[in-house]
C-alpha cells in the first residue's frame, strides 16, 4: 500500500480545479440516449467515471476515452442480448446504470465490490418494477450483484429521495426517452437537492426538459437528447479541499475553472468558510480563500453531505464548538462518514459529542498529528489530508491511491501550493 504523509504547512498558491465527477457520469448517461455522436470535452478520468464508461460499452455504445475528450456514440445492436456490466465500487454507475438498464429487453447482471450491495438502492429499484422492470438477484458464482429485466414504461411512480439523491437523478436521466410522459412522486423531500439541479441542468444541455409541480416531477416523453459537445464543468467538490486547508492553514489559495453557472453542492463551502472567519473573494480569475482567525461554526450538510468529513475536520482544529447538522444519509456513503468524522476528529485531539441533529465538535490548535493508516474512503484521507496541515507534527495516512476514485491528481495538486514538495510514500 502507498501510504500519504503529510507535514503541516501553509497552503498557498494557485490550482485549477479538476473536471467534475458528478457532471461526467451524468453526461455519459445522457450521450448514451441520444441518436449522434456526443463530444464529452474535459471529463473527469477517474475510476467510477471509467466504470460509467464501461458500463455503456457493455449496453452496445461506442465510447472513445481520449485524453481530455471522450466521444459516445450509441449502439445499434440488439437490446435483447444478456450483459454483464462491472460497478466496482461506484454507486453512481450502479444506480444510473441500473435505471439506462431497465430500458432494454435483455436481462442485464450489474456486479459490484462486497461494499456495493451495502449502498441503499431499494427506493429506486422499487420505482423502477412498478414502471415494469424486473428485478433480481444476479446469477450465483460471481460477486454482488442483481439483474435487471426492461423495458420500461411511461408510468407514475413513487419514490422514497431520503437515502439518496442519485435515485430520483437516475430516473429523471432515463425517463424522458420512453415512449409516454411518465410522473415521479416523492414520498418526501429529496437530499441533495443540488445535485437533483446538476441533473436537470444537465438534461436541458440535451435539450431534454423535466417540470417539478410540488412534490411531482413531471417528465414528458418521447423527448430527443440533442447529440453535441458537453464540456464538463470544475469540480466544486475536489475545490473545497484546498479551500478549507488555505482557511485553516492561513495560507491564500486560488481555484479557477469553477463556474458559478452550473450548479454544485459544495460550492456552500464557501459561505461556511467566510462565516467562521476565512476571507472568500470570487472574481472573473477564480475563487480566493485566505486564511483568517477562524472561530466556531454550524453548518447543515443536508445538500451537500460530501463536505460532512472535511468540515469535520475543519471543526476539529477550529478553536470553539462547531456544529455539523442534517446529512443522516452520510452513513450511506463508501463508508459510515458521521462515524469516520468521529474518528477523524478525535485523532485530531478534539472533543465530539453525538446529538440528534447532528455532530458537535470543540476543536483544539494545534491539533494531534495523525497516524489513521486504515483509511481507505478518497473524501475521509482528502479531509485528513487538509487538518494535517494545521497538526503538531508530520502525519501519516492511509491509502494515497483511494483518491482515484474521484481525484487521481490530489497529492500532485495539494504538493504544488508549497515551496516544496509534500511526502507520498
Amino acid at each position: 500500500m502507498t501510504v500519504a504523509s503529510v507535514e503541516p504547512r501553509r497552503l498557498v498558491g494557485t490550482v485549477v480545479a479538476p473536471p467534475s465527477k458528478s457532471y461526467t457520469h451524468r453526461a455519459l448517461v445522457a450521450a448514451y440516449l441520444t441518436r449522434g455522436v456526443t463530444r464529452i470535452e474535459g471529463p473527469l478520468d477517474a475510476e467510477d467515471t471509467r466504470r460509467t464508461a464501461e458500463g455503456l460499452r457493455a449496453l452496445g455504445a461506442r465510447v472513445d476515452l481520449g485524453p481530455g475528450r471522450w466521444v459516445v456514440r450509441p449502439g445499434t445492436g440488439s437490446t435483447r442480448a444478456p450483459v454483464r456490466i462491472e460497478c466496482g465500487e461506484s454507486g453512481t454507475t450502479l444506480r444510473f446504470l441500473a435505471a439506462l438498464a431497465a430500458t432494454r429487453r435483455g436481462p442485464v447482471e450489474l456486479r459490484g465490490a462486497p461494499g456495493l450491495g451495502r449502498r441503499p438502492i431499494r427506493p429506486l429499484l422499487d420505482a423502477l418494477k412498478a414502471a415494469g422492470a424486473v428485478v433480481e438477484p444476479a446469477p450465483a458464482g460471481g460477486p454482488w450483484g442483481l439483474q435487471i429485466t426492461g423495458p420500461l414504461v411511461p408510468s407514475s411512480v413513487r419514490l422514497d429521495p431520503t437515502a439518496s439523491s442519485q435515485f430520483l437523478s437516475a430516473l429523471l436521466l432515463v425517463l424522458p426517452s420512453l415512449a409516454g410522459p411518465s410522473r415521479v412522486r416523492l414520498s418526501a423531500s429529496e437530499v441533495s437537492a443540488p445535485y437533483i439541479a446538476a441533473t436537470r441542468a444537465t438534461l436541458r444541455a440535451f435539450g431534454v426538459r423535466v417540470h417539478r409541480r410540488g412534490a411531482s416531477y413531471h417528465v414528458p416523453a418521447p423527448q430527443r437528447y440533442r447529440a453535441s459537445g458537453f464540456r464538463v464543468p470544475g469540480d466544486a467538490s475536489s475545490a473545497a479541499y484546498f479551500w478549507a486547508g488555505a482557511a485553516l492553514s492561513d495560507g491564500d489559495v486560488l481555484v479557477q475553472g469553477v463556474p458559478a453557472g452550473w450548479p454544485q453542492a459544495d460550492r456552500a463551502i464557501l459561505h461556511v468558510l467566510a462565516r467562521a472567519g476565512a476571507r472568500v473573494t470570487v472574481s472573473r480569475s477564480g475563487t480566493r480563500v485566505r486564511g483568517g482567525r477562524l472561530r466556531g461554526f454550524a453548518a447543515d450538510l443536508t445538500a451537500s453531505p460530501d463536505l460532512y468529513p472535511l468540515l469535520g475536520a475543519v471543526a476539529a482544529v477550529t478553536p470553539g464548538t462547531s456544529r455539523l447538522l442534517g446529512a443522516a444519509h452520510v452513513v450511506h456513503k463508501e463508508s459510515d462518514r458521521r462515524e469516520g468524522t468521529v474518528r477523524l476528529a478525535r485523532a485530531l485531539g478534539a472533543s465530539v459529542r453525538a446529538r440528534s441533529d447532528g455532530l458537535e465538535i470543540r476543536g483544539r490548535r494545534p491539533a494531534r498529528r495523525l497516524h489513521l493508516t486504515g483509511l481507505h474512503d478518497h473524501r475521509m484521507i482528502m479531509s485528513a489530508s487538509v487538518a494535517a496541515l494545521a497538526a503538531d507534527g508530520r502525519s501519516v495516512l492511509g491509502d494515497a491511491t483511494a483518491v482515484e476514485k474521484s481525484y487521481p491528481d490530489y497529492w500532485r495538486a495539494f504538493a504544488s501550493l508549497h515551496d516544496g514538495r509534500e511526502g507520498v510514500e
